[in-house]
């Protein structure tokens, strides 16, 4: 994503080349929420930028949801890509204070690793 300094941008960089694919359609297609991330660079709600990854529509993009997002999650963004490539667990980190959750639980639980793409090593 461009003018960002957080690691996460490129990895939700990726995303959205993922949605734009046939299995990215299919993950939209299966989870249908829209999530906004709210991710700071070191420290939990200080500098966050913030993202939103609509998987109704199957895009991500940079600012703010226009209307109301099925949850939102702030988090640091070494947590986030913690997180996202299951090396700690979205249950775990919101216990621990790593993770604020806003919005629809349901939805919440669907945000797990899995719908996001593995970076690939060459």
């Amino acid at each position: 994503m461009e003018g960002s300094n957080l690691k996460s941008a490129a990895l939700l960089e990726q995303m959205g080349v993922h949605l734009a694919s046939g299995a990215g359609k299919e993950l939209a297609e299966k989870v249908g929420f829209v999530y906004q991330l709210n991710i700071s660079p070191k420290k939990l709600g200080v500098d966050e930028e913030v993202f939103v990854v609509d998987l109704k529509k199957g895009v991500v993009s940079k600012g703010t949801y226009e209307g109301k997002p099925d949850a939102t999650f702030s988090f640091t963004d070494d947590d986030f890509l913690a997180i996202t490539s299951g090396k700690l667990n979205p249950q775990m980190a919101f216990i621990m204070g790593k993770l604020k959750i806003k919005g629809s639980i349901s939805a919440a639980q669907k945000f797990t690793p899995d719908i996001f793409p593995k970076p690939s090593k060459l």
